[in-house]
């Protein structure tokens, strides 16, 4: 598998982003922690042989500028077509982690035309649209705090929220690494944009939708997965046993089945198989 790690600039902004395989497009959009690359590489590794994959890392994280302070999970989505659109990837599946699926919903509801599919993983409709208020506010003064602390930390602090004891060791050190390496104004950024509420754009959702979760996520729990799958029409809800909010992480061999086998099921009569 040849992996490139490029840059593209949108609107001002420098986006960094990794990129593998050939065939039809599918962009991945990680959480409010970490980066691209830290997040799927076990995705890379399972779908670049039918899939150009890209994963890009949202303003603010990773090898990406930061974003205004202020921006909304508006601003994200939009920067998002923007790199959809100088990359000329026409219309891309779009699977977000977490934030990243909070904003893929937003991505949808902006910008219907674009996206062939979603898959929405350990996602929210912004946790105001998922969560009590109480929790909201008490993620939102957490992340702000977290934000001015020293990046060990952080990592102290969340890492121990997003995984089980099955995922690999390797791949937890490795997130880790990524979330130390966080941006402050970045981070309060998706975490600002993350306390959104988006619930109004998910009965507008008409594209093809997967929801992916663990059974053991204490960040999205099984109320959040069965709220937002009622709430999108004709959507697909997979629960993966034993797996926490980094699922894709904690239980890839499975993780990846699934995803697979829901993008080969919407492949163009002329698109590669992988048989």
């Amino acid at each position: 598998m040849l992996v490139s790690v490029e840059q593209v600039e949108v609107d001002g902004l420098r986006i960094g982003y990794q990129r593998a395989g050939e065939g039809p497009p599918l962009v991945l959009l990680h959480g409010y922690v970490g980066d691209g690359p830290a997040t799927w590489q076990p995705q890379f590794e399972a779908l670049s042989d039918v899939f150009t994959v890209f994963a890009w890392d949202a303003p603010g994280a990773g090898r990406s500028d930061d974003p205004p302070d202020q921006f909304t999970m508006a601003g994200y989505a939009d920067c998002l077509r923007g790199f959809i659109e100088r990359l000329a990837l026409g219309r891309p599946h779009v699977a977000g982690l977490s934030f990243g699926g909070a904003l893929a919903i937003e991505f949808c509801h902006r910008h219907p035309a674009v996206p062939r599919s979603l898959v929405l993983v350990s996602a929210y409709a912004g946790w105001a649209g998922s969560l009590p208020a109480e929790v909201v506010d008490q993620r939102l003064r957490q992340a702000l705090m977290l934000a001015e602390l020293p990046a060990d930390e952080l990592v102290a602090t969340v890492l121990p929220t997003m995984f089980t004891e099955r995922t690999p060791p390797l791949l937890v050190r490795q997130f880790g690494t990524a979330i130390r390496a966080f941006h402050p104004v970045g981070f309060r950024a998706m975490a600002r944009a993350s306390a959104e509420n988006l619930r109004e754009a998910l009965p507008r959702i008409e594209v093809p939708t997967l929801l992916i979760y663990g059974d053991r996520d204490v960040r999205a729990p099984s109320a959040v997965a069965e709220d937002l799958h009622a709430a999108i029409s004709g959507s697909t809800l997979e629960v993966l046993p034993g797996a926490g909010h980094v699922c894709n992480l904690d239980a890839a061999d499975e993780f990846n089945a699934v995803l697979r086998r829901f993008l080969l099921a919407l492949r163009e009569p002329d698109s590669r198989d992988g048989s």
